[in-house]
């Protein structure tokens, strides 16, 4: 008895039959293509046929990936924008504290060349920072009596005078500018001889010379140096430069405003003048003892 189904279904060749038939087939094609490469243009064609198709089906993909690129770029940006900043404040520091140290080095080499005046000796010491009183002009260094430094002593710097030390402690003293209303110093014009009495000006950072007659043969530029007729300045410090004379008819004293030609507020380092042991005058002898006989004859005498 036949197992199989009954004739009204049967639709011809069977499965097995057309397997058999599409698989030569196949090989039949892949050797053709092989040998002749006959397929190629069908191949092109349907690749550009199917290429829209194919970018349509890849483009979430690719654009997945893009905004993965987009976003990581972007994340190292900001931590390369950051490492850079990072890098620029610490450069800027390092230019910062190598040209304020050239800066320092310059104003030592020149204070090397200064040289003091005869019987006096040079103590270089360092500002450490301005007083707080904001209506007077002073500064505090970093040496005191135990270093030699006494009051009244001058402070000068490469280019001339700074000021004067006011006040002595053991091992700091204060030191009064030279721009400060309360200081005056003698000063000398060299160009004339003519003397005067420099104060503390009454414009920031400069100084007068007041009493000065409206006739007084001064000029624009003219530069003041020290009399050394108060015995505490040595002569011929370069104290200031005149910047402008004003003559009014109506005042018989002509207002001189000068320029200190030190840096007096920006010095670090400074030089202060101590009287030296070899330029202080000898001490008077004591008078021989007499005896009492001589001291009889002078009285009869």
């Amino acid at each position: 008895m036949e197992s199989g189904p009954p004739p009204l279904f049967n639709q011809g060749v069977s499965a097995r039959a057309r397997l058999g038939i599409f698989a030569i087939l196949a090989i039949m094609l892949l050797l053709v293509d092989a040998r002749l490469r006959a397929l190629d243009a069908v191949r092109q064609g349907l690749e550009v046929v199917l290429y829209p198709v194919e970018r349509t089906l890849l483009w979430p993909r690719d654009a997945a990936r893009q905004f993965g690129d987009y976003l990581s770029s972007i994340a190292s940006l900001t931590h390369e924008n950051d490492a850079l900043r990072r890098a620029v404040l610490d450069f800027a520091q390092k230019a910062m504290v190598a040209e304020q140290r050239a800066a320092e080095n310059a104003q030592l080499r020149r204070l090397l060349d200064v040289r003091p005046p005869p019987g006096t000796r040079v103590v270089a010491v360092q500002v450490l920072y301005e007083s707080r009183d904001r209506f007077s002009q002073k500064v505090v260094i970093d040496r005191g009596g135990r270093a030699g430094v006494a009051a009244g002593s001058p402070v000068v710097d490469d280019a001339g005078v700074v000021g004067q030390v006011t006040r002595v402690y053991p091992l700091t003293a204060e030191v009064t500018l030279l721009t400060d209303k309360e200081q005056s110093i003698p000063v000398l014009v060299p160009r004339n001889g003519l003397r005067a009495v420099a104060f503390g000006g009454v414009e920031p950072d400069t100084l007068d010379l007041r009493f000065m007659a409206a006739n007084a043969d001064l000029k624009d530029a003219d530069l003041v140096v020290t009399s050394g007729l108060d015995g505490v300045y040595p002569p011929g410090l370069p104290v200031a430069k005149i910047e402008r004379v004003e003559r009014d008819v109506k005042d018989q004293f002509a207002h001189v405003v000068m320029r200190p030609v030190a840096a007096v507020h920006s010095n670090t380092v400074v030089l202060v003048l101590t009287v030296d042991d070899a330029g202080r005058p000898p001490a008077p002898e004591p008078a021989p003892e007499r005896s009492e006989r001589d001291a009889r004859k002078a009285g009869r005498r």
